[in-house]
């Protein structure tokens, strides 16, 4: 499998990828030859350590320090919270609050081993969101997360009443089709229409807001919407605008 990875930041203390979807941040714990960014980036940067990760199907703004004090410098800002950290998705229905907070705790479950659940026993977990556009059945959101718990925008969309479109863990589907959303010349069996316009939940860390371990400048790095979720946003506009 051949990815050509576009860099968003490179210098002497660190270097952010814009992570395609599929590709894990990190080598699998029990399949280590699955692709991943780091044994990607090891080829090119051969002391490159990873800061933090996005799951596997979440494209997005990923980062990795080239030195020791760099990522010592750079994993203590996320452990602070003082990375803001901004995704895109795209849920089902319509918040009824245009822009809201969600607060609320989670933990993995004690039942199903990978799931995250809210429980008052639970680590702290703040997400923000703001809907950007909407769809009659759908919303198109901007979110920031001041804690990084995993899988904590899919949780917190669901406990509202909005999973994302895409989730099968904690939402309505594993795949969205066109069906769903075309209300005219919608032909069955047309080989355009049987293919999802998303089979991957439709999240994307657009961007993240840190300071240089060394000169302790502001940035800000931003990767571009992937195109799978820009087609899905199109088709959405196209229909049920």
């Amino acid at each position: 499998m051949k990815h050509n990875l576009q860099i968003l930041w490179d210098d002497e203390q660190f270097v952010a990828v814009n992570k395609p979807a599929g590709i894990l941040s990190i080598p699998d714990r029990f399949n280590p030859d699955l692709p991943n960014i780091l044994h990607m980036l090891l080829k090119q940067y051969p002391e490159i350590i990873p800061v933090h990760r996005l799951d596997k199907y979440t494209s997005g703004v990923n980062i990795f320090a080239k030195n020791a004090e760099a990522h010592r410098n750079l994993s203590l800002q996320f452990e602070n919270g003082e990375v803001e950290k901004y995704y895109y998705t795209i849920v089902d229905g319509i918040p009824e609050e245009p822009e809201d907070f969600i607060d609320l705790p989670l933990a993995e479950s004690i039942t199903k081993r990978g799931k995250m659940v809210i429980t008052r026993k639970g680590k702290p977990a703040l997400t923000q969101y703001k809907v950007l556009e909407s769809f009659k059945r759908y919303a198109f959101l901007a979110v920031r997360i001041f804690t990084g718990r995993m899988h904590q925008i899919r949780v917190h969309m669901q406990a509202i009443g909005h999973p994302l479109i895409v989730d099968s863990l904690y939402g309505k589907r594993e795949a969205f089709y066109i069906s769903e959303i075309k209300t005219r010349g919608f032909k069955q069996n047309d080989p355009e229409n049987m293919r999802p316009l998303l089979d991957r939940q439709p999240l994307h860390a657009y961007a993240i807001m840190l300071h240089h371990p060394v000169t302790n400048e502001a940035i800000r790095i931003e990767a571009e919407l992937p195109k799978d979720m820009q087609a899905c946003l199109n088709q959405l506009r196209k229909w049920i605008k």
